[in-house]
């Protein structure tokens, strides 16, 4: 962990107190697709953290690596109006304190709405990132709930793979 900046440090610390190994790769997981590589996973077994704008309001969505957000039904959700956007890489950091590819779920500020999304419960252990952008955590879906303190909504469309 010496090479892990500080935040990253104390998230793999938070995850194994809690009971859960961290795997950190020797390679970059910043996509889903990376991700499911390393893991060994389907892409959808992938917990994905996108922070979106709702007008100006950053909120956290956790969903399956398969997935879509669809901003209607996130408005709804958060109860939140405006255009749904994407934040710069410099709001990402300010707004979690981790850079894009790296978003955790964990340790987030507590100002900051965290939602997860109910694609994941298909699975029985789904993989978000651990702090950098090289790792991973297998959880279940109510132990990321847990460590968390996400709210469960249904804010995504799986979408279909093309290939």
């Amino acid at each position: 962990m010496a090479d892990m900046d500080s935040r990253a440090q104390q998230v793999q610390a938070y995850l194994e107190q809690a009971g859960h190994a961290v795997d950190n790769f020797s390679r970059l997981t910043p996509t889903s697709a990376a991700a499911a590589e390393a893991v060994g996973c389907t892409v959808g077994e992938i917990a994905k953290s996108i922070l979106l704008l709702v007008g100006k309001q950053p909120v956290l969505v956790v969903t399956s690596g398969d997935t879509r957000v669809k901003s209607g039904r996130l408005k709804q959700a958060s109860n939140l109006s405006g255009k749904v956007t994407l934040p710069d890489p410099n709001e990402v950091v300010r707004c979690t304190g981790y850079p894009p590819g790296a978003v955790s779920p964990f340790l987030l500020p507590e100002e900051l709405p965290v939602f997860l999304d109910r694609s994941l419960q298909r699975f029985e252990k789904v993989f978000p990132a651990a702090g950098t952008c090289s790792s991973a955590v297998g959880l279940s879906f109510s132990r990321l709930l847990e460590l968390s303190g996400a709210r469960v909504v249904d804010v995504s469309d799986i979408q279909e793979a093309t290939e």
